[in-house]
């Protein structure tokens, strides 16, 4: 997968996910135009004014444990779950070399080396000895910044992060970009808060890598001083690391230089070193995108003993590829990061995980032989219509905003008419000639993929955009807005039951599929995306009164979301999840306004099963949402992710629409909307 723009962002970031089902088979799941709602994960008892995720999802949250291999289990986990077997399929008949495509032999021999358990077990360590040998022979400060800069290429990524990518204020060139990072630990909080459960993870933390360092033969004493230098070098860069809310703020993210500029924030790093050793001689002008952290490197650099950045490297070297190498390695670092972050209960088999990580390195090689056997023109058309309808009733609800002005309308009427819609899977495939991938060494096809890529996104220096270019795989489930390509992207992998169905019920269509349409196309005009303009530029276009305007109605939402107290004392971080919260609630309010307007067109049943039309489409997009986590997930989402838990992402949106509550006739006490000044209304 190609590194993701800083500030795109995702209905589903940190879902991990595979394949869909045909077209052939969605077009048979809803044949009779009835298909409306999964009546069975319904229960009916609950009273929708009150309890609406459980009218919604009783039976399903009731009839569906969290699997062994999972944290999490969602409507999104059951579509991998469900179709990961078809995945399989294609991969073992790609192994057994019954393809001759260029796609299917890369899958192929990328499938057969990780499933080769055997032999993944007697090379233990030994795919990093090469590495690990430039490691131990670094001797001064230039050595170290030119080992940095051949891990990165290698896709490993210690003390900082670097790509190219659009320059956020000039969307039309790409230049180099430099960001913090280097961080084991899902969030600088991780290293610097002081309560009972963080002291435990850290604690935890050390143990894991001193088990690790103790695989690549450190004694038992020299293994837990490496890890406690380890923690100790994270925790510096920690403490000089941005926030997950900082990080939202694109402005604090964009700071143009070139080497000079550069180099006099720090004075100590060699940087022409490190440039030439990614393969840039001459790097022109780019983003530093968090100087503060930059400076406190440079004084690490300076301090830090040479050993402990060497031992730090063996630790990222070693971190980042455990995943690849035998067992020990592969369930010790389970045991931390699945079970101890996570509270997932058993690791995934092998073929799942080989399975993921073909999705990560040669991802559109699979998506290329997936979407010839599972994706046809009629979701595409479907979604291609609901696109249109719903920026239809975008542009009629921005003309009916009280609160903007005339001036700022016209600028969104620009921005909503140049996004760039694209569905199922991309125009032309991604080029892996050169790419050596062979049934041998898992770890050796990982380490050459990664560097591969790497190659193939600096040699985006210089040339035109791409505008062709995906940021997700076709077989993922999921969808993301880019803002500095101003456009939505919804691969072929969302497009299937039970998120959508072919030819079904528009209402429960609208409800769930409708409403991702208008989230990512209300990211565009949220705290985020509002401040890139219709080409893409992060630059401003609203009046100050205007923004002063939407600021105050972010506001409420951010209040409303900081009330939610999911588990222990940990309530939602309103800032961190405002963009997300205010897609979900604009986006579904814009698909149900497009839906009204579909119906006038091709009118439907007035009730079905009972429901009319506006309550399928609460129904069907609670039942998109539909989820179960582990605490020790719901803890790590809590402190990092930008999307709100799943029920807050139903209820919350709900809270602020009067059409819910007249939906379901919800007065008096039973009514769930926000009074007064409380209820958000921006889109």
């Amino acid at each position: 997968m190609s590194t993701p723009q800083f500030f795109k962002r995702s209905i589903l970031a940190t879902l991990v996910s595979l394949a869909c089902l045909s077209s052939t088979a969605q077009a048979q799941t809803a044949s009779s135009n009835q298909l409306v709602l999964e009546s069975a994960t319904m229960d009916l008892k609950a009273d929708p004014c009150t309890q609406f995720f459980e009218y919604a999802n009783g039976l399903w949250l009731k009839n569906n444990p969290i699997p062994a291999d999972r944290s999490r289990y969602s409507a999104y986990d059951e579509v991998t779950e469900r179709n990961m077997i078809a995945l399989k399929k294609i991969a073992e008949t790609a192994a057994a070399g019954h393809d001759q495509h260029r796609a299917a032999q890369l899958v192929g021999a990328f499938y057969a080396s990780g499933m080769n358990e055997a032999q993944i077990e007697k090379e233990g360590v030994r795919p990093l000895d090469a590495t690990l040998a430039k490691i131990n022979a670094i001797g001064d400060k230039q050595q170290l910044i030119s080992m940095i800069a051949v891990l990165h290429k290698q896709g490993i990524n210690p003390l900082f992060g670097f790509t190219i990518d659009q320059d956020a204020k000039n969307a039309n060139r790409y230049i180099p970009q430099l960001m913090q990072g280097g961080l084991g630990l899902p969030d600088r909080d991780y290293y610097l808060k002081t309560d009972t459960k963080t002291k435990e993870i850290r604690a935890k933390y050390l143990s894991y890598m001193t088990q690790m360092f103790s695989f690549l033969g450190d004694t038992s004493d020299v293994a837990a001083k490496n890890a406690a230098d380890v923690l100790a070098l994270e925790t510096r860069l920690a403490k000089v690391s941005l926030t997950k809310v900082e990080l939202r703020d694109p402005q604090a993210s964009y700071h143009l230089s070139d080497l000079a500029g550069l180099q006099k924030l720090t004075k100590s790093t060699p940087w022409a070193t490190y440039f030439s050793g990614v393969g840039l001689t001459q790097p022109g002008q780019f983003n530093i995108a968090h100087p503060k952290f930059f400076a406190e490197a440079d004084r690490l650099l300076d301090r830090v003993p040479l050993d402990q950045w060497k031992t730090y490297l063996r630790w990222e070297l070693l971190n980042t590829r455990a995943s690849a190498l035998s067992s020990a390695l592969v369930n010790a670092h389970f045991d931390f990061y699945g079970k101890t972050l996570a509270g997932t209960k058993e690791l995934q088999p092998r073929w799942k995980r080989v399975l993921a990580s073909i999705d990560a390195h040669t991802g559109e090689a699979m998506g290329e032989l997936y979407v010839a056997q599972f994706f046809g023109p009629e979701a595409k058309a479907g979604v291609q219509e609901m696109v249109t309808n719903i920026k239809a009733a975008m542009r009629d609800s921005i003309g009916k905003l009280e609160w903007m002005s005339d001036v700022t309308k016209q600028q969104s009427y620009k921005k909503l008419d140049t996004v760039m819609v694209k569905i199922g899977y991309p125009d032309v495939w991604r080029d892996y000639s050169g790419l050596q991938i062979d049934k041998g060494s898992y770890a050796d096809n990982i380490a050459r993929a990664s560097e591969f890529e790497f190659k193939r996104v600096l040699a985006k220096l210089g040339k035109p955009i791409d505008r062709n270019e995906w940021g997700m795989t076709p077989q993922t489930v999921n969808a993301y807005y880019n803002p500095t390509m101003n456009e939505m992207v919804f691969p072929a992998g969302i497009l299937q039951p039970p998120l959508y169905h072919v030819n079904a019920d528009p209402a429960a269509n609208y409800g769930n599929t409708g409403a991702t349409i208008g989230h990512e196309l209300t990211h565009g005009f949220d705290d985020e995306g509002r401040q890139f303009d219709a080409q893409g530029n992060l630059k401003s276009w609203w009046t100050p009164q205007d923004e002063k305007k939407f600021l105050l109605r972010a506001k409420a939402i951010e209040r409303q979301f900081d009330e939610f107290n999911p588990i222990d004392q940990l309530h939602i971080n309103g800032k961190l999840t405002a963009g997300e919260n205010i897609a979900d609630l604009g986006g579904l309010k814009i698909a149900l306004q497009a839906l009204r307007q579909s119906l006038k067109a091709k009118p439907q049943a007035a009730e079905i099963d009972g429901l009319t039309p506006d309550q399928r489409f609460f129904v069907a997009n609670a039942q998109s949402f539909r989820s179960l986590i582990r605490d020790e997930m719901l803890r790590m989402k809590l402190a990092t992710d930008p999307h709100a838990p799943d029920k807050y992402r139903v209820i919350a949106p709900l809270a602020n629409m009067p059409e819910f509550a007249e939906a379901f006739q919800c007065k008096g006490d039973r009514s769930p909307l926000r009074q007064g000044a409380k209820r958000v209304n921006i889109w």
